[in-house]
């Protein structure tokens, strides 16, 4: 077994299966399951989605295990700016969407939707456009580099493209032939190698998220390393997983746009008090293992209760067979 994992048992004991309803489909989702538990640190995650294999979902299990017996990394900033998060939804319903985020002057805006067209992407990058002074958009990987490309000229002037495209070569393509940077999230947080964007001259920004990424300290070091400037953003995180990720952004040496950290704000309820913007900003803050009531979070039947702590179980296999030092190694649990 990796030396330092904590037993199953233990991270099972105070575990609590979530449901968490959205106010409007995200990433195809009207509800986001997830699992916190706590350890010696506080609360934490683990929350990859539903589709993902154990091998990958064992890494955000490492996350989680790394913010429950370690905590947050020593913070070098008190405040960091984010940005309001618009899902694909009609141009008319933009504002409605924006004035959950007061003060916000970044809104990342998802296009590329199945069913959408692109007329309704520049409709709705202009909606955002006329509320806030600067607008990301993000495709998820949704476009053919011929799409991309004619997408974003039609969309026009936007602080970047967030993986316009699936491949590391797709994204190459498309950064020759269009004047918008280009942001990798994908080919970031799921590629074997990482830094292989960079390598391809593929992005002139990386997305980073701490689940995927297996925590808060391999996520700084890859920010260290990866020779880009980095946006921290949510992996559709509860309020647990969002300080994790605060922490980290509050922890970089260099925070230079504003992150993807106000996705609190999709959920109708969460399981405490959230991240909520307050002048374009968070505050960092963790959840200390008295801090949440697990009996208050709106938790998921007993079916799909099972089913999480079956995950858990198989991925905390997957880490002990993998048998390398985790970050967590030689702290007290």
């Amino acid at each position: 077994m990796a030396e330092g994992l904590p037993p199953v048992a233990e991270l099972l004991e105070s575990a609590a299966v979530v449901r968490l309803s959205m106010r409007t489909r995200f990433r195809g989702l009207a509800v986001r399951e997830t699992m916190i538990f706590r350890g010696p640190a506080g609360w934490a995650e683990f929350g990859p989605f539903v589709e993902y294999a154990d091998d990958e979902a064992a890494t955000w299990l490492a996350a989680g295990i790394e913010a429950a017996y370690l905590g947050a990394p020593a913070a070098l900033r008190g405040e960091v700016p984010v940005n309001a998060t618009v899902p694909a939804v009609g141009a008319e319903e933009v504002a409605g969407i924006l004035a959950r985020y007061p003060g916000a002057t970044t809104a990342k805006v998802k296009v590329a939707e199945p069913g959408q067209t692109l007329d309704d992407d520049v409709a709705r990058v202009a909606a955002a456009r006329s509320t806030v002074p600067r607008v990301r958009i993000d495709a998820n990987g949704g476009w053919t580099v011929a799409e991309a490309i004619r997408s974003i000229r039609a969309i026009g002037d936007v602080e970047y493209a967030e993986q316009p495209c699936a491949t590391v070569e797709e994204l190459a393509e498309v950064r020759r032939a269009v004047d918008v940077p280009i942001a990798a999230d994908e080919s970031i947080r799921k590629a074997d190698d990482p830094h292989r964007v960079v390598a391809a001259e593929a992005a002139d920004v990386a997305i980073i998220k701490v689940a995927p990424l297996g925590g808060m300290r391999s996520t700084l070091e890859l920010a260290d390393t990866i020779g880009l400037p980095v946006v921290v953003s949510s992996a559709l995180d509860s309020a647990v997983g969002i300080a994790a990720g605060v922490a980290a952004a509050a922890a970089l040496p260099v925070l230079g746009h504003a992150c993807g950290l106000g996705t609190g704000a999709l959920f109708t309820a969460d399981v405490t008090d959230g991240f909520v913007p307050v002048d374009g900003v968070v505050t960092p803050r963790w959840f200390g293992p008295a801090d949440i009531d697990a009996r208050r979070v709106p938790v998921a039947e007993p079916d799909r209760d099972r089913w999480w702590r079956e995950r858990l179980h198989r991925c905390h296999a997957v880490l002990a067979a993998r048998g390398s030092t985790p970050a967590w190694a030689g702290h007290p649990g």
